[in-house]
């Protein structure tokens, strides 16, 4: 089952990976992309929990708001994402994901109250470092790094709010009420604005190729990983979520060709950041077992 487990989990991260292939195969803007693939897998998830699980959906008030305003945060993590990827491409966007394991090393401790790890501030320090590397040296994409940053700024953010919501309600409502919250935030911009006339322009390539990112791409993996957990250990799936990058960058690589070919240094500070985190999750791993085992 563990072996069956593990194969799952990398199944999933691929797919994760290659939303960012998708994300350039796709002609409309960001915005656009987002409001469908929010809406595409809200409307998923709500089929699949409500009828074929059956399970209740009812929220309290005050979760259902709290919920909604972490969905916006998703809803900036894959508007800046996405846009991230158009005005450069998907080796950059890919790459700045990494600065979330430096955002979270700040903001967890002051949202859960806990000490700053050292480990993680030398593991943020190698991250920056290498991130200076990628930007002097791909300064032409310096609109693709900006927003690659707050993809990893606003991602981390929903990530550490998320995890305070733990436990309040099923995995399924949490994430079916944080993806359609997204989704009603960027309806009432779209409204306010008055560019709601803007979502029907798109063409029918697009939108086959979004039905398919919100449900293979998106629900699919969001609830199969909820499900995972049942098999393997929280550690376990964040270090392999960190593979996301790898997978997505190799793909780009053969598929896009010349567009995705970065210089020999990207690749190396790209391979030291991953590296860094790798390495930083397996010494939290054995510094945890020795909490539960001192006389290890």
């Amino acid at each position: 089952m563990k072996k069956s487990a593990l194969f799952r989990l990398h199944f999933i991260v691929f797919l994760w990976g290659f939303t960012a292939i998708l994300g350039k195969m796709i002609t409309a803007n960001a915005q656009i992309l987002t409001f469908y693939r929010m809406m595409f897998a809200a409307l998923f998830l709500f089929i699949f929990i409500r009828f074929l699980r059956k399970q209740n959906m009812n929220v309290p008030r005050k979760l259902l708001f709290k919920l909604i305003g972490i969905g916006g945060f998703m809803a900036f993590h894959w508007l800046c994402f996405f846009h991230s990827i158009k005005v450069s491409n998907v080796s950059i966007a890919l790459s700045c994901l990494s600065l979330s394991t430096l955002f979270a090393s700040i903001l967890e401790p002051v949202v859960f109250k806990r000490r700053i790890d050292l480990s993680e501030v030398i593991m943020g320090i190698v991250i920056v470092i290498c991130m200076s590397v990628i930007f002097n040296i791909e300064f032409r994409y310096k609109e693709g790094i900006f927003f690659g940053i707050l993809t990893a700024l606003f991602g981390t953010v929903f990530s550490v709010f998320n995890g305070k919501l733990y436990g309040k309600t099923s995995s399924g409502n949490i994430i079916f009420y944080e993806i359609f919250g997204g989704f009603l935030l960027i309806s009432i911009f779209y409204l306010i604005t008055g560019q709601i006339t803007q979502v029907q322009e798109i063409s029918y390539r697009d939108l086959a190729l979004i039905i398919l990112l919100a449900s293979i791409f998106t629900a699919f993996p969001m609830l199969e990983s909820v499900s995972l957990m049942k098999y393997i250990s929280p550690f376990t799936l964040v270090l392999t979520v960190n593979l996301e990058p790898v997978y997505g960058i190799i793909l780009a690589f053969f598929i896009f060709g010349e567009s995705e070919q970065m210089s020999a240094i990207f690749y190396v500070a790209s391979f030291v950041m991953i590296t860094a985190i790798v390495i930083n999750g397996i010494l939290k791993s054995r510094q945890a077992k020795r909490n539960l085992n001192p006389e290890i």
